[in-house]
């Protein structure tokens, strides 16, 4: 978890409600292995490697498997984004 004082401003200043974790490192030798795991799948140009940066986004599908990557320039409402969740989502 997060220090406190850092849960406190996330409450205040953007009011978070859910758990808040520390930070993990994305890149590099001591990259989370969650993200070994999520840095091979690709994106919309076939490309996958290190996070460029904060906003990057992963979609996870309700087995497990990561059936999107959409970078950080990609908004949440994009199309792209949109038709990828819908196309996933039980029926």
């Amino acid at each position: 978890m997060l220090a406190t004082s850092d849960r406190r401003v996330g409450r205040a200043a953007y009011g978070i409600t859910f758990p808040v974790f520390g930070k993990i490192e994305v890149n590099g030798d001591g990259r989370h292995p969650i993200y070994d795991e999520l840095v091979t799948a690709e994106d919309a140009n076939g490309d996958s490697g290190d996070i460029q940066w904060n906003f990057e986004k992963f979609l996870i599908a309700p087995g497990g498997e990561v059936v999107g990557r959409f970078r950080p320039n990609t908004t949440p409402d994009d199309p792209a984004v949109v038709s990828a969740i819908e196309a996933v989502l039980p029926r």
